[in-house]
C-alpha cells in the first residue's frame, strides 16, 4: 500500500497538485479492534492524517472518507453496515464472502477480489471433471466458510456429486475441533476432502493428520491457504499435503516493486517496529542501536499508535525491548539486496497486488471527482458536482468509485462490476521436491465460469499420474442401472442388471431403455439387436423328434395297409368291410403326413396346404369311422323282422358316398376359407424373448373353427354311435373299438383347444402337431392293434365260425 501511494504521487497525471497520506492500523483478526480503528479513522481524531502533509493532523484538516479494509469477510459485513448510512466507500483486498456482493444490503462496499462464487464452482467443476462423487468437507465456522459450502453444494446439486459430511472448526477451539476433524478424515471413505479454512487452521489439522499417519487423501484448497508459504515450508506436513489442488487468487508482478523492497533500510523509516523486528530476526542485530532507547519511549507515548493500548502489544513490546538489549547493533552495512526471503519474492504477487489495485481504484475515484476546470470555486457555486481535497463528501466519493475505469501503470484494465471485479484464479498444486519440501506449480487457470486446466502437470497425493478415486460406490457398467439405496445419499446406490429385452450402453445409467419391437438386448445387454427368426425347424430337437413320430406312424400304417392287403381274403379283414379299412388306413397315412407340413419355415403355400390337408385329411378318417359305424348298426338291425330293406342303404356305393359326401362338405369349407381369408406367415412380437417367432397367422378366426367344429362333429356323433352299438351280441364287435379310439380321439383334441391357446411362440405349432399324432397314433392302435394281433399272432382265431360266435 506504501508502494503504490508513493508511485501515485510521483504520478504527475494522476491526482496532479494533490498528496496522498495514508494511516495503516492492525485488526489482529479481532472484531472490536477492526471497528475502533475504522471509526477512528472516518471519524478524525487527535492521530488523523492531512491529505496534503505527512505529519499528524494539528490544524483540524479534512479527512478523506475512505477505507482499504478488511481481510475477513466477517470483518467487511460489519464495517460496511456500519458505514453505509454515511456512504463512506470500503474497499476490501480478501472479503471474498457472496453475501458482500448484495448492493441493496452494501451499497458502499467494493472489492479487489473475486466473490467465492467463483472459486466454489470451480471446486465444483473441479469434482465433477475427475469424477469425485463422495467428498468431505473441512469449513471454518464464519461466513467465508458457510456461505462457500453452500454455493459448492448448490453447484454439486443434480451433477452426481455428494458431501460425505460437513466438518466445522472455530479459529477460537482450533486444537479440539482440528482433532475432530481429522479422526472424522481418517474414518472416511472419501478420499477427496474440501477445506474452507484459514492456512492456520489447515496447519493444525495437517499436523493431527500426520500424527495419525493419514497421507492418502487429495485436498481441495480454497485461496485463504492454497497459496501459503506456511505450509509449503513444513516438513512436518509435507506427506500430507502433498498432491493439494487449490484455487489461488490471481497472481501478477507490480514493476519496480522487488527493489523498493529490496532498498528499505530501518534508517529511513524509524518509527516502522515491523520493519525493525523483520530486520532485527534477519540479520540477528538491532538496528539503530544508538537511538532505540528512544524509539521505545516514543512507541509507548506516541499518540499515533492508537493499537498499541492494548495489552498484549505493550507484553508483546516489553518482550521486544529485553530481546533487543541482548542483540549486538547493526553495522549498518546490512541491506536486503541479495537475500532470499518471502518478503522480497515479488514473482506471485496475489494479495499484494489486491492492495495495489485497491489503492489505484481510490486514487482513480479522486481523480474523477477532483478533476472539474472551477474545482477552487466556492462551494455554493454551480460547480457542486465536482469537490476539493478540502470539502469532499463520502457520497459524492462513493458515486465516483462506481465508475472507475482503471488502467493500472502495468497496462492493464479494470473496474468494478457492482462490488466485484472480473473474476479471476489460478489453479495450483503442491508439487514434492528432492529435498522434501513442497513446491508451488501453476497447472491452470480460471476465467469467469470457465475453467482451463493442464491435467498433465498435476502430481497427485497418491504420487501417481492416475486421477485419485472417490466414490461411494463404483460407477454402473453399461448393461447395469442404478438403484438407490434406501435412506442414503444418491452417490451411494447399488448396481442392477437390465431386464431382458433393456440395455444402457453407457456407465452410471439411471434408467434401462427398452429395446425397440424388431430388436432384443445382447447378452451384456448393452445394445439391440435384431430379433432372431424363430419357428419349428427340422433340424431342432423338437423339430426332429415330431418328424420321427410323424414318420414312424406313416411307415406303421403303411405296414398294417400291407397286411391287410395280404390277409385280405381272411374273415377278419373281409367281416370288418376291407373297402373302409383301406380307406382309413389311407386317410390315417395322411394326417400322419400332413403334420410334416406344419414343420419348417412358414411360407404363403405351407400356411394355405397345412390347415386344408389337415382339415381334410382328419374328417376324411373320421367319415370312414363313421360310415363304418352305420354299417355295423344296419347289420344288427337288418337281422329284425320287417328290416330286411335297411341294408341296401348301407351297400358299397352307398358307403363310398357318404364318405365323399362327409369329406365334401370340409373340402368346401376349407375352400371359403382360404379364398376369404387364408393364413399367411406373420412375425409374433408379442412373445418377449431375443427371437421373433415366424409363424402363420390365423387371419380368420371363423374359419379355422368352422373346419375344427366340423371334424368335432364327425368325431361326436361317431363316438355316440359307436358308443350304441358296443354291446351289440357278436365275438368281435367293431363298435367297441372305434368307441374307444373316439374316445381318445375327442379327449385329444378337447386338451387341444387351451393348450393351443396358451402356448408361446413356436409352441402352438408343435402343439398342433401332437394333437395330430396323438389323435392319429389313438386311432391306428385302438381299431387296427387287435386286429392285426389275430392276423398276425392268433390265426386260429381268424375264421368265421369264431367271429360269428356269440
Amino acid at each position: 500500500m506504501v508502494f503504490a501511494v508513493e508511485e501515485i504521487n510521483r504520478n504527475s497525471t494522476l491526482l496532479p497538485g494533490v498528496k496522498l497520506g495514508y494511516r495503516i492500523l492492525d485488526s489482529c483478526f479481532r472484531y472490536p479492534w477492526a471497528l475502533q480503528g475504522a471509526l477512528s479513522m472516518v471519524g478524525g481524531d487527535a492521530h488523523s492524517c492531512d491529505l496534503t502533509a505527512s505529519t499528524p493532523q494539528s490544524a483540524g484538516g479534512q479527512l478523506v472518507p475512505l477505507l482499504i479494509g478488511a481481510a475477513a469477510s466477517t470483518t467487511g459485513i460489519m464495517l460496511s453496515r456500519i458505514l453505509g448510512p454515511l456512504s463512506v466507500p470500503v474497499i476490501s483486498y480478501l472479503a471474498s464472502c457472496p453475501c458482500l456482493s448484495d448492493r441493496t444490503k452494501f451499497p458502499n462496499f467494493f472489492r479487489t477480489i473475486p466473490s467465492d462464487i467463483y472459486q466454489a464452482r470451480a471446486m465444483a467443476q473441479l469434482a465433477i471433471r475427475f469424477n469425485w462423487t463422495w467428498i468431505g468437507a473441512v469449513i471454518v465456522n464464519n461466513d467465508y466458510g458457510q456461505l462457500a459450502i453452500q454455493v459448492f453444494q448448490e453447484e454439486i446439486q443434480g451433477k452426481g456429486v455428494c458431501l460425505e459430511f460437513i466438518e466445522t472448526v472455530n479459529r477460537e477451539t482450533i486444537v479440539n475441533d482440528a482433532r475432530r476433524a481429522a479422526l472424522k478424515i481418517k474414518a472416511s471413505t472419501a478420499t477427496v476432502i474440501l477445506i474452507f479454512c484459514w492456512y492456520t487452521d489447515v496447519k493444525k489439522l495437517f499436523l493431527e493428520l500426520a500424527t495419525r499417519n493419514v497421507t492418502d487423501r487429495q485436498f481441495l484448497a480454497s485461496e485463504a491457504w492454497s497459496t501459503s508459504d506456511d505450509l509449503l515450508q513444513d516438513l512436518a506436513i509435507s506427506k500430507v499435503a502433498s498432491g493439494v489442488l487449490g484455487v489461488a487468487i490471481r497472481s501478477s508482478t507490480i514493476p519496480g516493486f522487488e527493489n523498493y523492497l529490496r532498498n528499505l533500510h530501518p534508517s529511513h523509516r524509524p518509527d516502522d517496529e515491523f520493519f525493525r523486528e523483520f530486520w532485527q530476526k534477519e540479520f540477528g542485530c538491532t538496528p539503530g542501536a544508538e537511538q532505540s532507547q528512544e524509539t521505545q519511549a516514543s512507541y509507548f507515548s506516541s499518540p499515533r499508535r492508537t493499537w498499541s493500548d492494548h495489552p498484549s502489544n505493550v507484553s508483546s513490546m516489553s518482550k521486544e525491548a529485553l530481546l533487543k538489549a541482548s542483540l549486538p547493533a547493526c553495522s549498518g552495512t546490512e541491506s536486503l539486496e541479495g537475500v532470499q526471503h518471502p518478503f522480497t519474492d515479488t514473482s506471485q504477487l496475489r494479495v499484494a497486488h489486491n492492495v495495489y489495485l485497491a489503492v489505484y481504484a481510490a486514487a482513480h475515484a479522486l481523480h474523477s471527482l477532483l478533476s472539474c476546470p472551477n474545482r477552487d470555486s466556492p462551494p455554493g457555486n454551480n460547480s457542486s458536482t465536482c469537490s476539493s481535497p478540502k470539502h469532499i463528501k463520502p457520497r459524492e466519493l462513493l458515486q465516483h468509485l462506481k465508475r472507475v475505469n482503471v488502467t493500472t501503470p502495468q497496462g492493464e484494465m479494470f473496474h468494478f462490476q457492482g462490488a466485484d471485479i472480473p473474476a479471476k484464479y489460478d489453479l495450483v498444486n503442491w508439487q514434492s521436491t528432492p529435498d522434501g519440501s513442497l513446491k508451488l506449480v501453476l497447472i491452470g487457470h480460471v476465467d469467469g465460469f470457465d475453467l482451463h486446466l493442464n491435467e498433465s502437470a498435476i502430481q497427485w497425493s497418491t504420487g501417481s499420474n492416475q486421477v485419485p478415486v472417490s466414490v461411494c460406490s463404483e460407477s454402473c457398467p453399461p448393461g447395469t442401472r442404478k438403484a438407490n439405496r434406501k435412506g442414503e445419499p444418491l452417490c451411494c446406490f447399488d448396481c442392477i442388471p437390465c431386464a431382458e429385452g433393456e440395455i444402457s450402453n453407457k456407465s452410471g445409467s439411471l434408467h434401462c431403455e427398452r429395446c425397440p419391437s424388431e430388436f432384443w438386448s445382447n447378452s451384456e445387454q448393452t445394445a439391440c439387436v435384431p430379433r432372431q427368426l424363430d419357428f419349428l425347424a427340422f433340424n431342432e430337437t423338437l423339430g426332429i423328434t415330431l418328424t420321427t413320430a410323424a414318420v414312424s406312424g406313416a411307415a406303421v400304417t403303411t405296414a398294417v395297409f400291407v397286411v391287410f392287403l395280404y390277409y385280405r381274403k381272411t374273415p377278419m379283414v373281409r367281416a370288418n368291410n376291407s373297402e373302409l379299412s383301406f380307406l382309413l388306413l389311407l386317410s390315417l397315412k395322411l394326417c400322419f403326413l400332413c403334420s410334416l407340413v406344419f414343420i419348417g419355415r412358414p411360407s404363403v403355400w405351407s400356411c394355405w396346404f397345412q390347415q386344408a390337408a389337415f382339415g381334410i385329411s382328419f374328417v376324411l378318417c373320421v367319415s370312414c369311422l363313421l360310415v363304418k359305424t352305420l354299417v355295423v348298426l344296419a347289420v344288427f338291425r337288418s337281422a329284425r323282422p320287417g328290416a330286411e330293406t335297411l341294408m341296401k342303404w348301407f351297400g358299397p356305393g352307398q358307403q363310398r358316398g357318404s364318405v365323399g359326401l362327409f369329406t365334401s362338405v370340409q373340402v368346401i369349407i376349407c375352400a371359403i376359407w382360404l379364398s376369404l381369408s387364408p393364413p399367411e406367415p406373420r412375425r409374433d412380437l408379442g412373445f418377449q424373448g431375443s427371437k421373433v417367432t415366424l409363424e402363420c397367422s390365423m387371419a380368420s378366426v371363423v374359419g379355422f373353427s368352422l373346419v375344427l367344429g366340423y371334424i368335432g362333429l364327425l368325431a361326436c356323433t361317431c363316438l355316440l354311435l359307436a358308443f350304441l352299438a358296443r354291446k351289440l351280441p357278436d365275438n368281435f364287435n367293431e363298435a367297441k373299438l372305434i368307441t374307444f379310439s373316439m374316445l381318445i380321439f375327442c379327449a385329444v383334441w378337447v386338451a387341444f383347444v387351451p393348450a393351443y391357446v396358451s402356448s408361446p411362440g413356436k409352441y402352438v405349432v408343435a402343439v398342433e402337431i401332437f394333437a395330430i399324432l396323438a389323435s392319429s397314433y389313438g386311432l391306428l392302435i385302438c381299431i387296427f392293434a387287435p386286429k392285426c394281433f389275430i392276423i398276425l399272432l392268433r390265426p386260429e382265431k381268424n375264421t368265421k365260425k369264431h367271429l360269428m360266435a356269440r
